[in-house]
């Protein structure tokens, strides 16, 4: 899969960007993140610890997770 990285101003509409984005044919899907608020990427994480305990991938999800909280 390749991906798309867009930088925004502060001060513009991301939400409306997003949604202009999937309009575009040949784009799956397309997602807000800020770098100023990790929470988001924590978000991302925990929602896939579910599938990752099920399968007993422990050491995985604590790995993802300690990338978010000491990345930059």
């Amino acid at each position: 899969m390749k991906y798309l990285k867009i930088n925004i101003e502060e001060n513009a509409d991301a939400e409306i960007l997003k949604n202009a984005i999937l309009q575009l044919k040949g784009v799956a899907s397309a997602e807000i993140i800020d770098d100023e608020n990790p929470e988001s990427e924590l978000k991302k994480a925990f929602a896939k610890t579910k599938e990752q305990f099920k399968k007993g991938d422990y050491e995985t999800l604590v790995n993802d997770i300690f990338d978010i909280l000491t990345k930059k």
